[in-house]
């Protein structure tokens, strides 16, 4: 049996295993594919303090070595099964079978794809999920946003104020944002809304160049640096449905100190309900939620009485 085991390794997952394993914790991390999660996709991580002009792919490498380099131990195997109401936490994985003491979700969301070709190839050299993270690499160039609710107007306001020019296309005949995000976008010279529009297929050779659309009037090609898409997120949560509290969209409701309903289990990351999600914030979730986890095993480990409650306040 393990102290922690902590399923997901983005950078909420193995900042945990850092802390933990600072802490003195016997840590697994799993994961079904490879370490740092969405940020391995980015082209360059320009937004985590300290950190300007790092390749994605680099960022996590270095967030997994730092994690190994504690004791911390990594396994890709994926999580099929858990089992949070014991005292003891199990998990089953593709393999086998695990025990811990604690358990920290850090499984983070995934960002709804368009399903259209050009996406995947051009994914990090144009093709964006994350307008507060890759706004500052198109300033004055031309770009596309993909969606209609709250985050698309709010994403197509914050490029406005780098971008030179912005279509914001939408598959509807009206958005779904609020009313004041509407006549925002609406009051931006540089916003060129598409209603009933959708993207057909990206195109470019080494990076976007263009993007081919259906309209009303049929398809229209349009010259883009890049293409953002922000048609919502899915939050890895399917392994705890009917277990964790879960607000309408999916994602968990837990306590500011990552603590969720069960005693030993907490949530860190994406998968959290929450106002911001970047890998700042992800990074502090899995310290908060390493460093509750190890002081609730001292105290175990202590005989004394552990500091979370089964149900913590407010669920």
């Amino acid at each position: 049996m393990t102290d922690i085991i902590i399923v997901g390794a983005g950078p909420a997952g193995l900042t945990a295993a850092i802390y933990a394993a600072r802490a003195g914790m016997q840590v697994v991390v799993f994961d079904k594919s490879v370490y740092g999660g969405q940020v391995s996709l980015t082209s360059e991580v320009d937004n985590y303090p300290g950190v300007q002009g790092l390749a994605g792919a680099d960022f996590a490498t270095n967030l997994y070595t730092h994690a190994v380099s504690q004791g911390a131990e990594v396994r890709f195997e994926e999580v099929t099964d858990v089992d949070i109401t014991a005292k003891v936490k199990t998990v089953t994985t593709s393999t086998g079978k695990y025990e811990s003491k604690a358990l920290i979700f850090a499984g983070g969301a995934s960002r709804k794809k368009l399903g259209v070709p050009g996406e995947e190839t051009f994914m990090g050299h144009g093709v964006s999920f994350c307008a507060t993270c890759d706004a500052a690499f198109f300033r004055e160039k031309t770009v596309a946003i993909v969606g209609g609710g709250d985050t698309a107007l709010s994403d197509a306001l914050f490029l406005a104020n780098n971008c030179e020019k912005i279509y914001l296309i939408h598959r509807r005949g009206s958005f779904r944002a609020a009313h004041a995000e509407q006549e925002a976008v609406r009051a931006r010279e540089n916003i060129e809304v598409l209603y009933s529009t959708t993207v057909e297929r990206i195109e470019g050779i080494d990076r976007v160049e263009r993007i081919i659309v259906n309209t009303p009037e049929g398809n229209k090609t349009l010259a883009v640096s890049g293409i953002f898409i922000a048609i919502g997120l899915e939050p890895e949560t399917s392994l705890f449905k009917g277990h964790l509290p879960l607000n309408e969209k999916g994602y968990v409701l837990a306590q500011e100190d990552c603590s969720t309903p069960f005693e030993g289990v907490w949530v860190a990351g994406d998968l959290r309900e929450k106002p911001l999600r970047q890998i700042v914030t992800a990074a502090a979730d899995g310290a908060v939620a390493a460093v509750a986890a190890s002081e609730y095993l001292n105290a175990g480990a202590a005989g004394g009485t552990c500091s979370l409650p089964t149900t913590p306040p407010g669920f």
